[in-house]
């Protein structure tokens, strides 16, 4: 069996940090979203994997390179624009073979693996199986409609008057028949060969397709807010670790993780969180759920329930900083001078909330 990551999309929900950035990439309790992903598929015993790359390849491809860091092997195969995940699944043919595969999307995360759901596929052999999950807002997802012996009779893109509450998950298991439906179906309104037509032409032609629903949370971390969530719910599983320096005058409160190089001083931290290697909080709160990455420092501020990315610089904020998601390199400081006024540099698309 083999694996097919796709990430190849743009990250329109999360620009500006896009811009420069895959979304793929952006860390979840300072590790990409991407590599929970990789980690899956090898502790399901997949060792080949696929990762459909776009725009953003050069930085997957350092990021990951060829896979020794989680003992499989990884082949890249370019996607020349963001063409539905169908299309995606297309043009790893030659990479699938005649093998059975799953297919995973790249910015998702499950909080309980996929080892049970590749079991039951591998047991039952159907044609497709899609993992669902219940939702209570069912017409922002693809929807599956089961028959009374739990099988999958039709899929329904963001319905307005939703048959179901099981909106499909990111994770996809396809026998190579799968090849076939993609070249029988027309791009969608968008221009885009969808995945859930493919898995209805599986359907119309016959096949099984089986359902499995999730067991745990799910989240799509295509957005900020999802993106915050999915980091408070990692952090909430990790147990204390301080490995760097804390000094008399500071205190630990919780479930923190203080990485090797990282120096704590006359600050508070307060977990769950994990501040990252050589990252320097000096008389400075850092709050719950909240990630520092490597090389950050943070100076006379108070942050929570955030994630701060390399080399950044907070220092001197009157006010506490919540709910954010800060870049590489940002500095953001207070300037004491007069007249009181705000100075900015931000790009395209950028927010900023001020009190």
């Amino acid at each position: 069996m083999k694996g097919l990551i796709l990430s190849g999309g743009k990250g329109t929900r999360l620009r500006p940090l896009t811009y420069t950035s895959a979304k793929q990439l952006v860390p979840v309790a300072n590790k990409p979203v991407l590599f929970y992903g990789i980690e899956a598929l090898a502790a399901a015993g997949i060792r080949d994997i696929g990762i459909v790359v776009g725009d953003t390849q050069a930085e997957i491809r350092a990021a990951v390179r060829d896979g020794a860091a989680w003992n499989v092997d990884v082949t890249y195969i370019e996607q020349d624009a963001p063409r539905g995940l169908a299309h995606a699944v297309l043009i790893s043919q030659s990479f699938i073979g005649d093998d059975p595969f799953i297919v995973y999307l790249g910015d998702n995360l499950l909080a309980k693996g996929i080892v049970p759901f590749v079991e039951r596929f591998v047991d039952a052999q159907p044609a497709a199986q899609i993992l669902l999950a219940h939702v209570s807002d069912p017409e922002r997802f693809g929807v599956a409609e089961l028959t009374e012996d739990n099988r999958v009779k039709k899929l329904v893109e963001k319905p307005a008057e939703p048959k179901s509450d099981l909106a499909l998950v990111g994770v996809y298991m396809f026998q190579p028949e799968v090849f076939q439906a993609v070249r029988k179906i027309s791009p969608s309104p968008r221009n885009e060969l969808e995945i859930t037509d493919a898995i209805q032409q599986l359907i119309d032609d016959g096949l099984t397709v089986t359902p499995y629903i999730v067991d745990g949370w799910w989240k799509d971390t295509g957005k900020l807010e999802d993106i915050l969530e999915a980091n408070r719910l990692i952090l909430e599983t990790m147990e204390r670790r301080v490995d760097g320096e804390v000094d008399s005058d500071s205190q630990i409160d919780g479930n923190v993780v203080v990485e090797p190089g990282a120096s704590i001083k006359q600050s508070k931290v307060k977990g769950p969180a994990i501040i990252g290697t050589d990252a320097r909080i000096s008389s400075a709160y850092i709050g719950p759920f909240t990630s520092i990455m490597n090389n950050v420092k943070v100076h006379d501020s108070e942050i929570e329930h955030s994630i701060v990315l390399e080399g950044s610089d907070l220092r001197g904020l009157q006010s506490r900083m919540t709910d954010s998601l800060i870049g590489k390199n940002v500095k953001i400081s207070r300037d004491p001078s007069t007249p009181s006024t705000y100075r900015f540099m931000l790009g395209d698309n950028s927010e900023v909330g001020i009190p």
